[in-house]
């Protein structure tokens, strides 16, 4: 079976369980008084991954041998994910949820990094198509969700700093800091 279709498959199977986890943390988060904000952007960025994941096997012939070494960055990618995730447990969703008054997350990659989960993301989203030398597919989803992130991180800046009253905390991402988040 072609490289492109193993990552593209495992890049599926990984997105839809982060989902179910992230839903899952949604209703628990709601249920103890979060709220979420920012749904307008949404839509854009579940489109863009969704696009993404779609035009990969659309647009690049599966006979073109991955490059090893961004497979490497890749997995170190998909590692640094899984830290995100770990660190935020039951804070990490994919919206932009608040739970007022509470702490935000300063361990693990967050000790390092405002928004880790998003560098991950734009790495990821660069890096797939990059491993198999879609120059144009890299550059042309990296430009689309530099303009979805920017909303995403004015919105979910300025509900963080307003739900813990401390303009000089900036979330983190994702799962953000108070509880959330992601690709994506």
């Amino acid at each position: 079976m072609p490289a492109l279709y193993v990552i593209v498959g495992l890049l599926a199977v990984q997105r839809l369980a982060e989902l179910g986890f992230a839903r899952r943390n949604h209703r628990s988060l709601l249920a103890r008084g979060a709220v979420e904000v920012g749904r307008g952007h949404y839509p854009a960025m579940v489109a863009l991954h969704a696009g993404w994941l779609l035009a990969l096997p659309a647009t690049i012939d599966p006979r073109t041998a991955a490059s090893l070494p961004l497979l490497v960055v890749f997995v170190l990618l998909q590692c640094g994910r899984v830290w995100v995730m770990a660190t935020l447990g039951s804070r990490w969703t994919t919206r932009i949820v608040v739970l007022p008054g509470a702490a935000p997350i300063r361990s693990g990659p967050y000790r390092y990094l405002r928004h880790p989960n998003y560098l991950i993301v734009c790495g990821e989203l660069a890096v797939v198509p990059l491993m198999f030398r879609a120059w144009v597919l890299a550059a042309a989803v990296s430009v689309l969700n530099l303009l979805v992130l920017r909303a995403r991180l004015r919105v979910e800046n300025r509900a963080l700093e307003t739900s813990s009253g401390d303009a000089d905390r900036t979330p983190e991402y994702g799962a953000a800091s108070r509880i959330r988040r992601e690709p994506e």
